[in-house]
């Protein structure tokens, strides 16, 4: 084996290849609940080959100053345990805003944001992935990596945070949507505010716990509110 392919580099590609396995399942499971069940969220072959874009960054992390997937020196707790703390923080905070206080009417239907259980796990896991592969993997490294080169690193920080602050803007504005103001004032900021410490957490203890924390919101927003709904409201 190649001697660049370390072991760090080579436990994270597996775990890369085994999230990738996830959305395969994806693909499949939904393709098939689409053919009896209705507003069925799809993923496509063709999601699955955009998040091999991700490759050659997962592969590239010490290179860029960020810390290998499963690398030893950083903890479980500050891998998983933290992030997903504060991903279900955020999450708990969308539960009660939107759901509590602006629709606490029960749905008469899954909304489009919301999908059959078990299935969501695996939908929202895989989405999870796409997510943060494109906010978070490829800009932050490349640009890292970038700045690697062309300063030799004496910027690294400071492109860190330029990275932090960009990648941060981007979901809140893809997301922004009419309403009361201070309705658009609480997703621009929680949405700022939750991608930010991604970022952080991303530099702190690697790829696994940007996606920890997505997976504590998710875990909250997509997944137990969709329970809910399916086998409370919808049940009545």
């Amino acid at each position: 084996m190649n001697s660049w392919l370390s072991k760090d580099k080579t436990k994270s590609l597996f775990v890369f290849l085994f999230l990738i396995s996830i959305s395969i399942v994806t693909v499949i499971w939904g393709n098939r609940l689409s053919l009896s069940q209705n507003n069925i969220r799809v993923w496509s072959w063709l999601n699955i080959a955009i998040l091999f874009v991700g490759l050659p960054f997962i592969l590239l992390q010490k290179e860029a100053g960020l810390p290998e997937v499963l690398q030893t020196s950083v903890t479980k707790k500050q891998r998983f345990f933290e992030p997903l703390l504060i991903g279900l923080f955020f999450g708990i905070l969308d539960l009660i805003v939107i759901k509590l206080i602006l629709h606490p009417q029960p749905y008469d239907g899954l909304p489009p944001f919301l999908q059959p259980f078990p299935y969501s796990i695996f939908l929202f896991t895989s989405g999870s992935l796409e997510i943060e592969i494109f906010y978070r993997l490829v800009p932050i490294t490349a640009l890292l990596l970038l700045g690697r080169w062309i300063f030799k690193g004496k910027y690294s920080n400071i492109i860190f945070w330029i990275a932090a602050v960009i990648t941060s803007l981007r979901e809140p504005i893809e997301q922004w949507s009419p309403g009361a103001t201070w309705f658009i004032a609480y997703a621009a900021i929680s949405g700022i505010a939750m991608n930010l410490f991604q970022a952080v957490y991303y530099r702190k203890a690697g790829f696994l716990a940007t996606l920890s924390v997505r997976w504590g919101h998710y875990l909250v927003w997509h997944i137990l509110l969709g329970v809910y709904v399916q086998y409370w409201e919808l049940a009545a």
